[in-house]
């Protein structure tokens, strides 16, 4: 199983997060990040030989990505190669490979429901480089897409964000959208590896298929949650 994390955003923990991920996201300035983070990101990635991953979003530094936006679906296009571009040639220039793309924010959860979204971010993609995998939610528009069009993707699981029946995430301006406790995330994460299952915030337990699992880099207790994770994987 596949731990990731969205890093390079400026927090001054990414170097104790990165030993124990098996990959990242780095943010390419749409949302955070600026050329000089991503290099420091790219080499930490390198050290500890953990993949490397775009984190493009909607260019929204102001909300950090996080408000929902409609873009013209060339224009997005546009913006999402433009991203991706900036992190590829800082890799190329440390010699080492980019290996998917995650979408950030507003936009990965839009391209989930939104199929001009959903294939703004894959003709992006496409454009700049067909053999990058895209990190999606399962039983999302954006992943039908993929699977229809034979193109690689990885469902992709939240470790630390409550979801609901529909297995949409719960809004993050909600008390308790976000999962702080170490231990409740390291109860579900065990639940999703043993079963397949997680539990929503109504109390169902639905099947789902991950590929990989997020933490998110801004959750105060990041560290120490991708570090009891990494040591229930290999156990």
């Amino acid at each position: 199983m596949d731990i990731n994390c969205d890093l390079g955003e400026g927090l001054a923990n990414d170097a104790q997060i990165m030993p124990y991920i098996s990959s990242c996201n780095i943010a390419c300035g749409g949302h955070a990040g600026d050329k000089n983070l991503m290099k420091t990101t790219v080499l930490l990635a390198k050290k500890h030989n953990v993949k490397i991953g775009a984190h493009p979003s909607f260019v929204d530094r102001e909300n950090f990505g996080r408000k929902e936006m409609y873009v013209p679906k060339s224009k997005l296009i546009d913006q999402i190669v433009n991203q991706i571009s900036k992190l590829k040639e800082i890799t190329e220039k440390e010699g080492v490979a980019l290996h998917h793309v995650k979408p950030h924010g507003a936009l990965y959860n839009m391209a989930a429901k939104d199929g001009d979204i959903a294939n703004a971010v894959i003709d992006a993609v496409q454009s700049f480089d067909d053999r990058l995998i895209l990190y999606v939610p399962f039983r999302s528009l954006i992943a039908n897409e993929l699977k229809r069009k034979n193109l690689p993707f990885y469902y992709e699981t939240f470790a630390d964000r409550m979801y609901l029946d529909d297995l949409s995430l719960m809004p993050r301006k909600e008390p308790g959208a976000v999962i702080e406790n170490p231990k409740i995330i390291l109860k579900r994460v065990k639940q999703l590896i043993d079963l397949s299952t997680i539990k929503t915030l109504q109390g169902k337990t639905i099947k789902i298929k991950s590929d990989t699992i997020c933490v998110h880099g801004d959750n105060p207790n990041a560290a120490e949650i991708v570090k009891s994770l990494s040591k229930l994987i290999r156990e």
